[in-house]
C-alpha cells in the first residue's frame, strides 16, 4: 500500500477519495448517491462512468458491453481513450471529493492508479450500510430480473443507453436511516436512479435450457403435491425470461383456487432460485377433477 501511495502522490493530490465497496449486485450504485451525500460527495465513477451530481461528465457505461468480460474492462479502464476521457473531465470539473464503486478493495485501488488519483481515504462496505436481508433482495433483483442501477436520472440515462434503459426510480433517507423506494417526498430527501437490463445479463439469463426449466417444474410440482397430475407443459421465451402453460388433472377440493395459487408460488420461487431466470407469466389449466384420496 505504501508503494501504491507513493505512485498516487504523482498525480492529482487534489481530490479526496472515498471507496464504497460490495460484490456485484448487493445494491452499491442503488445506495451510492444517498451514501455520497452523507459524506458531501458530489462525485462518483461507477462501472465506467464518472457522474458529478445529477449529470453525466463522461466515461461509458460498462452495462452497454455485449458479453460480461467487455463489462469488466469497461469497469476498470482498460481501454486508453475511456480513461484519459474520465481523468480529463475530472481535472475540468474541479472535483474535490470522490466516491469510486467496486466489487473489492484492490478493484477500487486500480480504478484509482488508472485515473491518476490518490488512494481511498476510506473504505466503505455495502454491509456497513445495508442489512442482510436488504442485500438479498438485491441479489435477487440482479440474478433473477437482470436489474442494474445507473446512479443517474433518466433525463441523463435515457439517451445515452436507449437500449437497455427500462425505468427511474426515486428512493430517499428516511428519519429512520433507511432507503426507501420513495413517491411524494421532499426533494431535500429524495433521489432518482434509472434502472437498465444489460445485452449481456439479457444472454446469460436466456441461455438456461428449457429442459432443465422442465425437469425443475415437473419436480417442484411433484413436491407440493405428488396427487397433481401433469399432462402437458409448455415453456416459451419471453421478453426478460419464460412464460409457463401447465395443464393439470387435479383432486377435488372445496379450495381449488387457493391451492392453485399456492402451487404457482412453490414452482415460480423454486425455478427462480435454483435456475436463476425470471417468470413472468404462469397459466395453469385443470384438465380433469380427480376424486379425492
Amino acid at each position: 500500500m505504501d508503494l501504491i501511495n507513493e505512485i498516487a502522490g504523482l498525480f492529482n493530490q487534489n481530490i479526496t477519495v472515498y471507496a464504497f465497496v460490495g460484490q456485484s449486485g448487493t445494491g452499491k450504485s442503488f445506495r451510492s448517491k444517498i451514501l455520497a451525500r452523507k459524506y458531501k460527495i458530489h462525485a462518483i465513477i461507477d462501472d465506467g462512468l464518472l457522474i458529478q451530481d445529477d449529470k453525466i461528465l463522461a466515461g461509458t457505461s460498462a452495462k452497454m458491453a455485449e458479453n460480461y468480460m467487455g463489462a469488466v474492462r469497461a469497469a476498470l479502464f482498460d481501454d486508453k481513450n475511456h480513461r484519459d476521457d474520465v481523468v480529463k473531465a475530472l481535472k475540468k470539473a474541479h472535483i474535490k471529493r470522490l466516491m469510486i464503486l467496486g466489487t473489492s478493495e484492490k478493484m477500487v485501488n486500480k480504478i484509482a492508479i488508472r485515473l491518476q488519483i490518490p488512494q481511498p481515504l476510506k473504505y466503505i462496505h455495502i454491509e456497513d450500510i445495508a442489512t442482510k436481508e436488504e442485500i438479498e433482495k438485491a441479489v435477487r433483483s440482479r440474478n433473477i430480473e437482470g436489474k442494474h442501477v445507473i446512479p443517474a436520472p433518466a433525463s441523463e440515462v435515457k439517451n445515452k443507453t436507449s437500449k437497455i434503459f427500462k425505468d427511474a426510480i426515486k428512493v430517499f433517507w428516511s428519519k429512520e436511516k433507511k432507503v426507501k423506494e420513495a413517491t411524494d417526498i421532499s426533494d431535500s430527501n429524495q433521489v432518482e436512479k434509472s434502472i437498465v437490463t444489460p445485452k449481456f445479463s439479457m444472454k446469460i439469463r436466456l441461455e438456461i435450457s428449457q429442459a432443465v426449466i422442465c425437469k425443475i417444474v415437473n419436480d417442484s410440482v411433484r413436491e407440493f403435491n405428488e396427487s397433481i397430475h401433469i399432462k402437458k407443459l409448455q415453456v416459451k421465451t419471453a421478453t426478460r425470461g419464460y412464460k409457463l402453460n401447465l395443464t393439470v388433472d387435479i383432486p377435488q377440493s372445496t379450495q381449488i383456487a387457493e391451492q392453485i395459487d399456492s402451487m404457482k408460488k412453490f414452482v415460480t420461487d423454486n425455478v427462480e432460485k435454483l435456475s436463476g431466470v425470471l417468470i413472468e407469466d404462469f397459466n395453469v389449466l385443470i384438465d380433469k377433477m380427480m376424486p379425492a384420496a
